[in-house]
This record gives structure tokens, C-alpha cells and sequence, in this order.
């Protein structure tokens, strides 16, 4: 298990002033999860995983892969990043031009501690080729790989040393959108069956949705939430972390008071809802609401239910599997997802609805 507490990375800038690039990150990983570190660039997730890495040493806090301490401030502990049996893959791959595929791969095992026979060496190597899928392209000059296989390339390198643990930065964001999506794919294929426990660093919301077990949101330097996919996407538990992880409609209300089971009733400047809400509120509470553009249903004229908008249709985009509409409710714009056999015309009335538990009542 992988266990990072209260780090701490601050350093002074080119003007002298002190960037506070990690402010108390606080997580545990256990064996063979992979757990992603997501948030927009300059929040910090680089940063703490080249603390874990060792490539970068931490203003305070403590680093323990097991029962072993990598980094302590307060014992004076820093483990070099040669000594922590890691494998990382960088955005840039750092593929060696002048190296064979197999040469790529062999060449930690030749300059490491650990003397490998050259038997051994070339058994180990072309297990990971293989489990890779590049076991017939071993005697292939590595620049002459595509993206993809560079990628796996890169991959197989940091596989080969058996390591503790996997570090990943942003390792598909050089790819072309559709090779993005089947490399995630093969990524948590390899994870599980090596049964490796991973950090990955990333910005994009889909691929941390995709592939994590567990995903810490990073605001600042600071984690915002941690929890699954499903429980990130579903229950967000403030605005960064519903506006970045997916598309959300928000909506200034004030609490009228309690319904049942968790359900409230709020006012808005559309009108009152029944709504949602992981906390307690009380009469009076100002809350933001949530609702994410899938939830909003659109509804026949002569349907009505609890939950409902009427506006104006501004615009549409088509977008394959589903319709993206922009409505004008007063002064609000929503955004609503809906199947594209929903055809409504831009200029056009339209209602649409939503279920209370899909509307989250934030402080």
C-alpha cells in the first residue's frame, strides 16, 4: 500500500515570491488499485507524483510504500529515486532514438543494481514485448513505432524492472482522440494483470472516469474529493468538483425547508424545486444546484411533473449518439442531453424535467 500524508511542496518562483504548488495531500492506495490524480493544469498532481517518484523532494509530510519510509520530513528521510523500484512513464515516452525495441527495454535491466544473466535478460524483456503486443517488433528501430506503440513501448520499459509501483503522467495525451480511447483500454488490461498498483496523472475528466478505481480531484494544490468514478460523477461535493468532472447546470436557490429522506424543497429565481442533498440543510440555507445536462428529460406539451423548465431552444449541436440543446429559462441558460431522435426546432418552446435525486443541492 502506497501512503502519502499531509505533503507539503512550496518553492519561490522566478520574482521570489513562494508558489504553494501542494498544500496538505493526504491519500492511501491499496495493492494493485489504480488511482488517479485529476485536476487542471498547475494544481499539483505533476507535483505530487514526482514527490512519490522521488524526482522531487517535498517541503514536508511523509511518503511509506508498505512498511518502508521514502520520504519524512520529520526523520530526515529521503529515499533517491533510483532506490525506489518505480516505473514511470512521462508524457513524453523519452523513447532512446538510437535503440532497438528490445534494446529500449533491456537497458534497465543492464544498468541496474541487480547483475541480470543475458538469458535472463532476454527471457524478461520479451515477456513484456509480448504482454505489450510488440513481441514481433523487438529487433525494430523504436523511432520508426507509431504513437501507440511508443506509448506501449514506453510501457514495457517501466514493466520490466517488476516495480513496486507504476507512475504514470499523462501518458495518452500526445494521441489522436480514437488511439486515446483504445489505449485506455489496453492500460487497465496490463494494470489488472499484472496487478499493479498505479497513480496516474491526468486533466482529461473521461479518462480518469474510464479507467480509475478511486480518483483524487485536485483544486489548487489542494483534494477537493476523493472517491470512485461513479460517486465523483454522481455526488460531487462542491461546485469546482461538478464543474470539472463532466458538463453541470448550476442554479442559486434558498432552502424552504425539509421533504423527506433527504429531499428538499428550494426556490429559485424559475421557481421551486424538490432537490437533493448529501448534507443536512436547514430553512434559510443558500445553495447552489446542480443538475447534469443528461438528467434534464425533455417533455411532451402535455406532460407535466414536479421538477420542470420551460424556455426558449437557442441552439442545437448534433453530436453523434446524442443532441446537445442551449434553453433560455428568464435569465438562465441550461444545457440539456438528449437522444438524438429528440428533434426540437431552435427558436422553438421547449419543457423539460428532472427527477429530485438528480438535482444536488451544494452549500
Amino acid at each position: 500500500m502506497l501512503e502519502v500524508e499531509h505533503l507539503y511542496t512550496e518553492y519561490p518562483n522566478a520574482n521570489g515570491q513562494i508558489v504553494k504548488a501542494v498544500q496538505d495531500i493526504s491519500f492511501k492506495v491499496p495493492q494493485g488499485v489504480l488511482f488517479t490524480l485529476l485536476g487542471p493544469s498547475g494544481c499539483g498532481k505533476t507535483t505530487t507524483l514526482r514527490s512519490i517518484a522521488g524526482l522531487e523532494r517535498p517541503s514536508s509530510g511523509e511518503i511509506r510504500v508498505g512498511d518502508t519510509v521514502l520520504y519524512s520530513s520529520l526523520k530526515n528521510i529521503f529515499v533517491p529515486p533510483n532506490q525506489r523500484n518505480f516505473g514511470m512513464v512521462f508524457q513524453s515516452y523519452a523513447i532512446w532514438p538510437h535503440m532497438s525495441v528490445f534494446k529500449n527495454v533491456a537497458f534497465p535491466l543492464e544498468v541496474g543494481k541487480k547483475k541480470w544473466s543475458k538469458q535472463d535478460i532476454d527471457s524478461k524483456v520479451m515477456r513484456v514485448l509480448d504482454a505489450v503486443g510488440l513481441g514481433q517488433e523487438a529487433g525494430r528501430d523504436s523511432t520508426k513505432l507509431s504513437g501507440g506503440q511508443q506509448q506501449r513501448l514506453a510501457l514495457a520499459r517501466a514493466l520490466v524492472m517488476e516495480p513496486k509501483l507504476l507512475l504514470l503522467d499523462e501518458p495518452l495525451s500526445n494521441l489522436d482522440a480514437k488511439l486515446r480511447e483504445r489505449m485506455r483500454f489496453e492500460l487497465k488490461s496490463m494494470q489488472k494483470e499484472f496487478g499493479l498498483t498505479t497513480i496516474y496523472v491526468t486533466h482529461d475528466q473521461g479518462e480518469a472516469l474510464a479507467m480509475s478505481h478511486e480518483i483524487a480531484v485536485i483544486q489548487s494544490g489542494k483534494i477537493a474529493q476523493i472517491g470512485s468514478p461513479r460517486s465523483i460523477y454522481e455526488s460531487p461535493e462542491n461546485q469546482f468538483v461538478a464543474n470539472f468532472v463532466g458538463l453541470s447546470n448550476f442554479i442559486k436557490a434558498h432552502v424552504l425547508g425539509p421533504v423527506e429522506n433527504d429531499f428538499y424543497q428550494v426556490r429559485t429565481a424559475i421557481g421551486d424545486f424538490e432537490v437533493s442533498s448529501i448534507e443536512t440543510l436547514s430553512g434559510g440555507d443558500e445553495v447552489l444546484l446542480s443538475i447534469r445536462p443528461e438528467d434534464l428529460q425533455w417533455l411532451p406539451e402535455s406532460h407535466s411533473q414536479k421538477n420542470m423548465i420551460q424556455g426558449t431552444i437557442n441552439f442545437q449541436l448534433f453530436l453523434g449518439d446524442f443532441l446537445d440543446y442551449q434553453i433560455q429559462v428568464g435569465d438562465q441558460e441550461f444545457l440539456a442531453r438528449v437522444h438524438p431522435s429528440t428533434i426540437l426546432a431552435v427558436g422553438s418552446q421547449g419543457k423539460f424535467g428532472f427527477e429530485p435525486n438528480k438535482c444536488l443541492a451544494l452549500r
